[in-house]
């Protein structure tokens, strides 16, 4: 009897192109809005999309790059603004 398997695998943990895309999308929002929170969140997903193997290895690139200008846009606003609290 043949194996009728389906060729796609399943596993538990998130697909790694799948976390390059999200990587290069949170980095991106994350120069407009939030770049305390999406910046180091977008950089771990670009850092683990590369350890596991992404076919997508631009995009994590460029999530990895977009999560480091988040925090660097972070300290030049902070630094325009004297201050570490956000006050209206």
């Amino acid at each position: 009897m043949a194996s009728t398997a389906h060729s796609r695998r399943y596993t538990t943990s998130r697909d790694p192109d799948d976390m390059a895309v999200a990587s290069f999308v949170l980095g991106l929002v994350g120069l407009l809005v939030m770049n305390l929170l999406l910046g180091p969140v977008a950089m771990v997903l670009a850092l683990l999309a590369l350890r596991y193997g992404t076919a997508r290895r631009g995009r994590a690139v460029l999530g990895l790059l977009l999560g480091v200008c988040d925090l660097v846009v972070l300290g030049v606003l902070v630094d325009l603004d004297n201050t570490v609290s956000w006050s209206f």
